[in-house]
């Protein structure tokens, strides 16, 4: 297959944060300056999963999450590279000549500065680039985008997802961490207790934020909708399976099957165990105000910037 002047960058591409978003803008910008094809390489699965089977790693983004930023970006082209063990074992030189020379012809090609690749990820930007005079390719280094004082990583944007900072993890990300999912039947505790909720199953290859309770706003077809939500496992009423539920605010939508996106804004509280349901009220009480008040800080945040 013959492609016009292909531009390309390599990477996993995890949450798709500030530093990506910027090497993707470079890349699909170049290859527009010369009517070329802007394209991510990517690897399917994670090197992680087959390198260290061990490591229990979890995403930022789901497969179809990954596509859609890339094509909200420009991206005109994603290959995936088959990452295996014959895979991993290819050196830096056979892969610059035998897959980016030979297999996809890239004209120029764009990594961060701290570029690994090779089998035991011995090559490094300047070998990409001695190779690139080789087969005739040319390599530019990004600089790292830097927030919060150090550089945006995904290992960063997890570590605070993890932590429950997820408005920290917005500010490395350029938007809210967000889960999304189909709404399933729940026990009705909460429609007993006057907060109805949307039940969502956790993902199991997410990174999940940790139990409590987080102002979010829900996302229903294209619809947005101001919310409060809680993780966990309910220990108020005999613990059980890890959920999601959403409360919507000033709303009543009958969601069951249907599939909604919630976005953390802030957490508020972590998880508590009650007396009873009288006392949970009281507190859910609580935190709807708390969550109307951060909702309305980050609307008028936004509209000042």
């Amino acid at each position: 297959m013959t492609r016009p002047y292909p531009v390309a960058t390599i990477g996993n591409f995890d949450g798709h944060h500030l530093g990506h978003r910027q090497l993707l803008r470079t890349v699909v910008e170049t290859a527009r300056r010369m009517n070329g094809t802007a394209m991510v390489l990517t690897f399917d699965p994670h090197p992680v999963k087959i390198l260290a089977p061990h490591v229990d790693l979890k995403f930022l983004t789901s497969p179809e999450e990954k596509l859609q930023h890339f094509e909200e970006a420009g991206i005109d082209e994603v290959v995936f590279l088959e990452f295996s063990h014959g895979f991993a074992g290819l050196s830096a030189e056979v892969f610059a000549d035998q897959i980016l020379c030979q297999g996809l012809g890239i004209r120029q090609i764009f990594v961060g500065q701290h570029f690994a690749f090779g089998k035991g990820r011995a090559g490094k930007v300047a070998d990409l680039v001695a190779f690139g005079r080789r087969f005739g390719f040319s390599v530019a280094p990004i600089e790292p985008v830097v927030a919060d004082g150090a550089v945006v990583s995904s290992t960063r944007v997890r570590k605070l997802v993890q932590e429950g900072c997820v408005d920290g993890a917005a500010r490395l990300l350029g938007r809210q961490y967000a889960l999304a999912g189909v709404v399933m039947p729940g026990f009705q505790r909460g429609q007993e207790l006057g907060w109805p909720t949307a039940n969502l199953r956790l993902p199991t290859e997410r990174v999940i934020p940790p139990d409590g309770v987080y102002a979010t706003v829900t996302v229903w077809s294209q619809r947005r909708f101001d919310s409060v939500a809680y993780i966990g496992t309910r220990p108020t009423f005999d613990a059980g399976e890890r959920l999601l539920e959403v409360y919507l605010l000033d709303e009543q939508r009958n969601l069951y099957g249907e599939r909604i996106e919630v976005q953390f804004l802030q957490r508020l509280r972590g998880d508590m165990q009650f007396a009873g349901g009288e006392e949970l009220s009281r507190q859910i009480a609580i935190d709807v105000a708390q969550a109307k008040a951060v909702l309305q800080a980050h609307r008028s945040a936004r509209q000042a910037g």
